[in-house]
């Protein structure tokens, strides 16, 4: 009868605590990373009774979850690569706004701003024309100005994502340290710990990308996507924010182990933070660079071109923008006093590209800063000889000594710098400097051309000078000659030159002479008009209007790459979660099958026990009479 109760009690207490387990599973239906829990039964050990063996019952063996490593394995590492895909897309898209939208872009300034360059050509002397010129510049290089505004402010945000990520990642690291130390061996924990680290894990992977690997004993091991230990059982490295050797107001992540702060190279890092830094580097970075190319050009070949005309004053023009120097700054180790001074001495050769100058054994070497590809370098440093390099000249002030190390920004902080150099509508240089007019006896029917300013800064420019044919084959300038012609040959002198439109006669005379003050002349306007057509850029094979265009649609490109791959991680993503699900989640119906069959199985128990008191009530009864 002893045995009667026993086996029914034991099967009441396991059953009961299977449906505690039901309703645990039920109750976290909701709860991420929640794997449902399986109770294992088996029978007691059989007492022997002589004649054989009588079953005592049964017992719980386990309580464990149901999970499949291989498929949280697939989850996490689906979930940091999402995480950096979806933080890159989520900022490349910010940057196609800006470039790409007409009230924030650059576009529809530039069009305007050449548009009334185009304007003045046709009426150069008239003031209205002249005043809006000047507005569009200014609208342009305010939007130019603009825009660097936002790539900082974006910069900002990037620095305060790595210092917040920074945090959480410290946090969950020590969380998981200690729960390795609590859960022991990974046969014997509790499955609710286990599933709480795993989440942590998950987590903190999405911040950093990387993988999680079992040691003997059950604890997990947390790198991150560069192979760096975030977590070693116990022990927990912690994320720092440190300022950039070159660029202090900018930060960069380190590690903190042992003592010693090693900085991360941001080119190997996954999860949000990876997605933060490679928008930084490979979005941001590269957008601002071209944008800086741009106005630096633009600056550049305007100036050249403004220069070589005359203003309502009668002056030679000067620049008609202010344009910022290139950057070059020193590492923060850097052990000499050398300082380098950096200007534009080729701007079709300029790429905008940062570039990493190191001396080294008494000479200067260069290196892509992104990519570490060597760049060539001529030249000694000293004044009279600078460094050459990407098209920027640089000399050197004080001494390097081995080892020191600069980077050099040539268009990066362009874009802020640009301005309009002249508030004096009539300051605006549209005429030629000289103009030629054929005398009113010609013969011939030569016609000169529009003047064209080969050597703007030749000092007998403007000097008068009398073009005289000797015959149709030869002529002589103020004199000297003669000079042999043929119909469509360049006549040319001074720093001028012309073309003349037919034949002209013995006798025939042109003179050149300067533009007077107050002229209508549009001549250097209407060269200033097609500046953006001109192919200033890449080495002379790319025109203004092609990098603005080129820049719109890199920026759009990279955004909407960004966008496609997290579209496709985000289904891979789904897929590993689904197959985890499948194996771990809680199925609604399975637990009300399962929570009924251990209810009929909870009142059968308790009808032994009942049936074992009836007959234990019998036998007291019995023995009473």
């Amino acid at each position: 009868m002893a045995n009667i109760l026993s086996t029914g009690t034991s099967a009441l207490l396991a059953f009961q605590r299977a449906l505690s387990t039901v309703s645990h599973n039920v109750a976290n239906i909701n709860t991420p990373g929640y794997s449902r829990q399986q109770v294992d039964f088996e029978a007691r050990s059989p007492q022997f009774i002589g004649a054989g063996y009588v079953g005592r019952g049964t017992q719980i063996t386990d309580v464990r979850r149901v999970a499949d490593e291989l498929a949280n394995a697939r989850v996490i590492d689906s979930g940091g690569e999402l995480a950096r895909l979806q933080q890159l897309s989520s900022m490349s898209g910010r940057i196609d706004s800006l470039m790409s939208e007409s009230t924030t872009g650059v576009a529809g300034l530039w069009s305007n701003f050449f548009d009334s360059v185009s304007a003045l050509s046709s009426n150069a002397s008239a003031p209205a024309e002249r005043q809006n010129m000047l507005g569009q510049a200014n609208a342009l290089t305010t939007r130019f100005q603009q825009l660097q505004g936002q790539f900082d402010q974006l910069s900002k945000e990037v620095d305060s994502g790595l210092a917040a990520s920074a945090g959480e990642v410290n946090r969950l690291a020590s969380e998981i340290a200690a729960l390795n130390g609590r859960i022991g061996s990974a046969q014997t924990a509790a499955p609710d710990m286990l599933d709480r680290r795993d989440q942590m894990i998950r987590d903190l992977v999405a911040l950093t990308g990387g993988t999680a690997v079992q040691q003997d004993g059950g604890a997990m091991n947390v790198f991150s996507a560069g192979g760096q230990a975030l977590v070693v059982g116990v022990q927990a490295s912690q994320l720092t924010v440190i300022p950039d050797s070159y660029r202090p107001e900018r930060q960069q992540l380190a590690l903190q182990t042992q003592g010693q702060t090693i900085r991360l190279d941001e080119r190997v890092m996954g999860g949000r933070i990876g997605g933060l830094l490679e928008f930084r580097s490979q979005v941001l970075d590269q957008t601002q660079a071209e944008l800086g190319r741009i106005a630096l050009a633009l600056g550049t070949t305007f100036n050249a071109g403004h220069s070589a005309g005359v203003d309502q004053y009668g002056d030679m023009g000067g620049a008609f923008f202010n344009i910022p120097a290139p950057v070059a700054t020193g590492h923060a180790a850097n052990g000499g006093t050398a300082r380098f001074s950096a200007s534009v001495a080729d701007i079709a050769a300029v790429d905008g590209r940062n570039l990493v100058l190191q001396f080294q054994g008494g000479t200067w070497s260069a290196t892509d800063a992104l990519t570490g590809a060597a760049k060539t370098v001529t030249g000694s440093g000293a004044p009279g000889d600078p460094l050459r390099v990407g098209g920027i000249a640089l000399s050197i002030d004080g001494t390097a000594q081995d080892g020191d190390r600069f980077l050099l920004q040539p268009t990066a902080q362009a874009a802020r710098g640009l301005a309009v150099a002249i508030t004096d509508p009539g300051r605006i240089a549209a005429a030629a400097p000289v103009q030629v007019q054929a005398t009113l006896g010609n013969l011939g029917s030569a016609k000169p051309s529009a003047v064209r300013i080969v050597d703007a800064a030749n000092p007998a420019l403007r000097t008068p000078s009398t073009i005289e044919f000797l015959d149709a084959n030869q002529y002589l300038i103020d004199g000297d000659g003669p000079y042999p012609y043929t119909p469509g040959d360049t006549v040319s002198a001074n720093g001028w030159s012309f073309v003349l439109d037919g034949i002209p006669s013995a006798g025939d005379t042109f003179t050149m002479a300067a533009t007077a003050p107050g002229s209508s002349n549009n001549g250097n306007a209407a060269l200033l008009a097609g500046v953006d057509d001109r192919a200033a850029l890449n080495g002379g094979s790319l025109s203004l209007n092609g990098a603005i265009s080129g820049l719109t649609t890199a920026v759009g490109s990279a955004a909407r790459h960004a966008s496609y791959a997290a579209q496709a991680q985000a289904t891979l993503h789904e897929q590993a979660t689904t197959a985890r699900e499948s194996i771990s989640g809680v199925n609604l119906d399975e637990e009300a099958a399962n929570m009924l069959r251990l209810q009929q199985a909870y009142q059968a128990a308790a009808q032994i026990i009942s049936t074992a008191d009836t007959l234990f009530q019998s036998l007291l009864g019995a023995v009473r009479r």
